[in-house]
């Protein structure tokens, strides 16, 4: 059960902006759309991608580190990973499995001519965007296992966009798409009280003296 008293005890810790903050943060967060990363090598693009995340409003980012393990870079990242629940598989498949279990619809990004054009693509159920590597693309296990595909138009001379550009392109325009419907797309009740939770801990200097002392009363 949630400890709605623990947070209002560790929240006078915090000034009243920062507290309003995140609840202005936390009204634009969705995990109704959720990016994953496959074994991209450069790690300021893991980053880079992370810090997008945060920015445009998806919560949860999962990376896939089945070849190269840890690629990101904190400080690219600029504190984005405070924010964000970044989720770790060691298989392609795990990760996969996971979604599907969790009733996502797995999107590749991918410029193959089957592909639906960004701007013609519509939000209806739970996504999962897979983004792959800078020069191989996704895995065929994640081309096969999908559910449909996605590019971004473009009509120059560049067949491609760097991984961590594709990706925030497509990010703000999803997010951007999501407020103006009228799916589900919110986190709930429980949810917003957990990150606030979370949020306010990683915000408070020996918090867990703090959290000691709270339940010692």
């Amino acid at each position: 059960m949630f400890d709605h008293d623990l947070l209002t005890y560790l929240e006078s810790y915090l000034t009243e902006e920062r507290k309003q903050r995140f609840l202005e943060v936390l009204a634009n967060r969705t995990k109704f759309l959720t990016v994953a990363i496959e074994d991209v090598y450069q790690l300021h693009n893991t980053s880079a991608i992370l810090r997008s995340c945060d920015a445009f409003g998806v919560q949860e980012v999962h990376v896939i580190e089945e070849r190269f393990e840890k690629r990101l870079d904190k400080n690219i990242a600029m504190g984005a990973e405070q924010w964000v629940d970044v989720n770790r598989h060691s298989t392609t498949h795990d990760c996969i499995g996971h979604f599907q279990n969790q009733g996502y619809k797995i999107i590749a990004t991918t410029p193959h001519n089957e592909s639906t054009l960004l701007s013609d693509f519509q939000l209806s159920s739970k996504t999962a965007l897979f983004f792959g590597t800078e020069k191989e693309g996704l895995t065929e296990e994640i081309l096969q296992q999908a559910d449909g595909f996605l590019k971004i138009p473009m009509v120059g001379f560049s067949e491609s966009l760097n991984v961590s550009v594709s990706a925030a392109v497509v990010i703000q325009q999803l997010t951007d798409q999501l407020r103006k419907s009228n799916v589900p797309w919110q986190l709930s009740d429980i949810e917003v009280f957990e990150k606030r939770l979370d949020w306010t801990k990683k915000s408070i200097k020996n918090v867990e003296g703090i959290i000691e002392r709270y339940r010692s009363d």
